[in-house]
């Protein structure tokens, strides 16, 4: 069988590992069920086109154990009998319905087309067939892999059959070395420069692998060329709501209601994790920094909260406030300490579990050597489905991005101010972090007292709901300053000559 020879003749010791390990799960799903039982779930992407390669070899093995055969039987009488599931979409890329449909003459694939949406499909299909059992391609990492194990109940919901996931464990590079290792055929948009392959709408070119070139037309390198698998989903282009529209008219002291919808301010939450600071051993100077940073770009911060090194602290912080924010930013306990628990907590805030990310493992091997006196495996736990590394070449240590959680592993203003340069960097070219254009602020003092002002400021508040309009005062019995901050300019100005208009000239002078 040429799967098996290519990779047995193979000196690549991980990927044989891999291979050995999902061989065991396909062969061991075949002895529970009939072959009439199982079925492959098969969309023309390398992940499903790794696992096709895997089922081919592993029911080959499977047949030559049970007809005590030497192995050495030739691909012409090999014939591969399971059932094969796929869901023809119209937005799909026509290379990926080539690619499907020519494999499948290629290696004789009972295909079951499903045209209808992918749930109604398989419950008919399921109907009709006696399918208990579907390998999928799934890998940790993937939006859908949350949860899995190799062997996995279809969630509520959907018809009861068995997910098999032979290849849950396995990496980008680990995909890639399998199919080069083999020399089997893939969808040729992988040789475009594409990663992560979805639908016409929401699937690009990875711009990792762009090539300068003196023509106009855009060029990039194959798929496997991308040197950090961990951005392999970076050619997904990001979903955004639709605007909404023909709800608002109304008009508040020359700003329409819609404006105010289109400026709507991004919200991110600070949290630090330290008993330290809570204890008041040391002064937190991340938690205002970051802040300062967040306005450089056009966000607002709705809080920063100070939680305990403790696991259930950091969950319950996260899980209160991660829907509340566009954006959370975290720091501290986050090492090999047994008081770092940052990345577990946030884990449990989004109800997931930990699980090891071989990517990372990796890359901590090359980063602390030998100098690692405990687990590596164990110090590469992240949360399980929900975890983008977030790698720059300036880093000693990617970021954790967990959903709209940021993690950060800064100790110190040096490292924030390393750190916050590089994500600026990776949003320039991924976008995940909207940049928004920096506050415009103005800050007018006076001698007036708080009495003399409340009012008048109450209303001009009313009258802006588009500015921050804050006051305060340096000293008890200093003057008091009334600082004006929003995205408008012009708008500021306004605001500002109303406050004017509402005291005797010269009540207000202006803090460069």
């Amino acid at each position: 069988m040429e799967i098996d020879k290519a990779i047995r003749e193979s000196d690549d010791r991980r990927l044989k590992t891999k291979y050995k390990n999902a061989i065991y799960v396909i062969q061991r799903a075949l002895a529970l069920y009939s072959i009439e039982e199982v079925a492959f779930s098969f969309n023309g992407g390398k992940d499903s086109t790794v696992l096709l390669h895997l089922l081919r070899a592993g029911y080959f093995l499977h047949q030559a154990e049970q007809t005590q055969c030497n192995g050495d039987l030739s691909d012409r009488e090999f014939k591969f009998p399971i059932r094969t599931i796929y869901f023809e979409s119209s937005s799909a890329f026509p290379e990926i319905n080539s690619f499907t449909y020519e494999t499948a003459s290629t290696y004789g694939l009972q295909l079951d087309i499903l045209r209808q949406d992918f749930k109604s499909g398989l419950e008919a299909l399921l109907k009709a067939k006696p399918i208990r059992a579907i390998f999928l391609g799934v890998r940790i990492g993937d939006p859908t892999a949350v949860g899995q194990e190799q062997f996995c109940p279809s969630s509520p919901g959907w018809p009861p059959f068995m997910r098999v996931n032979p290849i849950l464990d396995w990496s980008y590079r680990d995909v890639w070395a399998f199919l080069l290792t083999c020399k089997v055929r893939y969808c040729s948009l992988y040789d475009q420069g594409y990663t992560s392959i979805g639908s016409i709408h929401d699937t690009v070119p990875n711009a990792l692998l762009g090539v300068n070139s003196d023509n106009s037309k855009e060029k990039f390198r194959p798929a496997y060329l991308l040197p950090d698998g961990r951005l392999e989903r970076a050619g997904r282009a990001k979903k955004c709501s639709p605007p909404v529209s023909g709800r608002f008219s109304s008009v508040t002291n020359g700003l329409k209601s819609v404006d105010l919808h289109k400026n709507g301010m991004l919200k991110a939450l600070v949290i630090a994790v330290g008993d330290e600071i809570l204890f008041g051993r040391i002064a937190d100077q991340m938690g205002p920094s970051l802040c300062r940073k967040l306005c450089s770009i056009g966000w607002t911060v709705s809080q920063i909260a100070v939680v305990r090194n403790d696991v259930d602290s950091v969950a319950e912080e996260v899980e209160r406030r991660k829907s509340e924010n566009d954006m959370v930013f975290i720091y501290g306990g986050v090492g090999p300490l047994h008081s770092d628990v940052t990345v577990a907590g946030v884990a449990k805030a989004f109800g997931v579990r930990m699980a090891p990310d071989e990517e990372f493992e990796e890359y901590l091997r090359h980063l602390i050597s030998d100098k690692c006196t405990g687990d590596r495996n164990e110090m590469a736990q992240l949360p399980e489905g929900i975890t983008e590394l977030l790698h720059h070449e300036k880093l000693p240590v990617p970021l954790i991005k967990c959903q709209n959680v940021i993690i950060l592993s800064a100790t110190n203003i040096i490292e924030l101010d390393r750190e916050w340069d590089c994500l600026i960097e990776l949003t320039r070219s991924s976008g995940f972090l909207a940049l928004v254009g920096a506050f415009v602020s103005k800050h007018m003092r006076t001698t007036l007292s708080d009495v003399e002002t409340a009012q008048p400021l109450s209303k001009l508040g009313l009258d802006f709901p588009d500015l921050s309009i804050g006051c305060y005062r340096e000293s008890r019995y200093g003057s008091l300053v009334i600082s004006f901050r929003g995205k408008d300019e012009a708008r500021v100005e306004v605001a500002v000559e109303a406050l004017r208009k509402k005291f005797h000239p010269g009540a207000f002078n202006e803090i460069n």
